[in-house]
């Protein structure tokens, strides 16, 4: 019986979904638990600023903006760590998500041992630490190339997804994916609100284990395709 299994590509399409509904977990967390930041959709914050700037009542400012200028910081260090790095998944890669993994994993225990929703300067460290490794993430995803997932935001797609319709007169090129990127951001918030109930700690867990997964899961496939590599060449 023929051995079958997900292509390398397809196989990294997944993987970004994944982490597609993980940053609608932190979006939840960060909007419902930590003062309305988005940690990974850096266009809620930027209208979040423009408003509290016109003078919206009650509209936070330092978080947001700390969270905008962290998730810069992430993506621009996970640019210089991928910049001379090989096409498709790396050893960089890996590197990259495994920070990201890493901070998370910190953080839920931080915020497990103690109450940071309570107080400014910790609530404000929280939301900038997740901003950064968001960044991080979203910089590690464009460079995988994955057509039409981005992990962190799905206005673009939601835009393909209606333009490129056939309603539209186009032929719904990537509609599967489209649909599936925005049907998961959009299960991940329902999850991370939900995760809110246990506490502000559970969200973050959850977004650490599926981030673990998706980096161990493409390291493994990245060696096991590097192996196939040197053995055709040397066959």
């Amino acid at each position: 019986m023929k051995k079958t299994s997900l292509s390398t590509d397809r196989l990294h399409l997944v993987l970004m979904l994944v982490l597609t509904f993980s940053t609608g977990v932190i979006d939840a967390v960060g909007y419902l638990g930590l003062d309305r930041v988005f940690t990974g959709n850096m266009t809620g914050n930027v209208v979040l600023l423009g408003m509290a700037f016109a003078g919206g009542s009650d509209l936070p400012v330092l978080r947001p903006a700390l969270a905008l200028v962290f998730f810069m910081v992430g993506a621009a260090i996970a640019g210089r760590l991928l910049r001379r790095a090989p096409e498709g998944w790396s050893g960089r890669t890996t590197i990259a998500l495994a920070a990201v993994a890493g901070v998370m994993v910190a953080l839920a225990v931080v915020t497990a041992l103690v109450d940071v929703a309570g107080d400014e300067t910790l609530g404000s460290i929280t939301t900038s630490a997740l901003g950064l490794v968001m960044g991080i993430q979203a910089a590690t995803a464009k460079r995988l190339k994955v057509a039409e997932i981005t992990t962190v935001v799905v206005t673009s797609t939601i835009t393909g997804l209606a333009s490129d319709s056939r309603i539209a007169g186009g032929k719904s090129p990537f509609w599967v994916r489209r649909t599936a990127a925005i049907a998961l951001i959009l299960a991940g918030a329902v999850a991370g609100a939900a995760a809110l109930k246990i506490d502000l700690w559970a969200g973050i867990a959850l977004s650490a284990v599926l981030t673990c997964i998706v980096t161990v899961i493409g390291q493994v496939r990245s060696r096991r395709d590097s192996r196939a590599t040197l053995a055709d060449v040397y066959r």
